[in-house]
């Protein structure tokens, strides 16, 4: 898998995350770059972490499954990214109250917006992507995407929700095609 191809499935899989952090810029009176990059740090962290658990948990089954590799990597980015297209045209939250960087509440938020990049992880031990690259790539790409968001929400409001959320989801679903046309032949 190329770099371009990793950067555009971080950007995906961080748009969960980065319309959360939106959301959470909201809710500050006042920017805070401290509270942006503790934000971007767990965020980015979990999504990094993820990956490689699936990839690990993965390994383990890849030879029973190596001729469908392709299959399993269009499915999952497929549903993920279904998801996600569908939830962007959800009902939108609204906050309350400054955000609260407690840890339960920071490490809940960074869990939930992070299985899809276990599932992520597991469809790259079949395609036997480099994990530990990739796995920081996406973490660093979700750090840059999570810091900047608390600034675009702060400044912009909640109208970048959804729409990123969306974005999020087209870019899975069609890295999730790519992979498929490339395995079949097709590209």
């Amino acid at each position: 898998m190329n770099l371009l191809s990793l950067v555009l499935i971080a950007a995906g899989l961080s748009m969960d995350a980065f319309a959360i952090s939106v959301c959470e810029g909201l809710t500050m009176y006042k920017f805070d770059v401290k509270k942006s990059f503790v934000i971007g740090f767990y965020f980015g962290f979990f999504q990094a972490v993820m990956p490689l658990a699936g990839y690990f948990a993965a390994t383990r089954f890849a030879a029973q499954i190596v001729a469908y590799d392709h299959w399993t990597a269009f499915i999952l980015l497929g549903f993920i990214g279904g998801k996600m297209i569908v939830s962007s045209f959800g009902k939108e939250k609204q906050s309350g109250g400054e955000f609260s960087l407690k840890p339960a509440r920071m490490l809940a938020l960074s869990v939930a917006t992070s299985i899809d990049a276990l599932a992520v992880g597991i469809s790259f031990a079949f395609l036997q992507v480099d994990i530990v690259p990739a796995a920081l790539i996406i973490g660093g790409v979700t750090f840059i995407f999570c810091a900047a968001g608390v600034k675009t929400g702060n400044i912009f409001g909640a109208k970048f929700k959804s729409k990123a959320e969306f974005a999020g989801g087209v870019i899975l679903v069609l890295m999730g095609l790519k992979i498929l046309l490339e395995h079949t032949g097709v590209m």
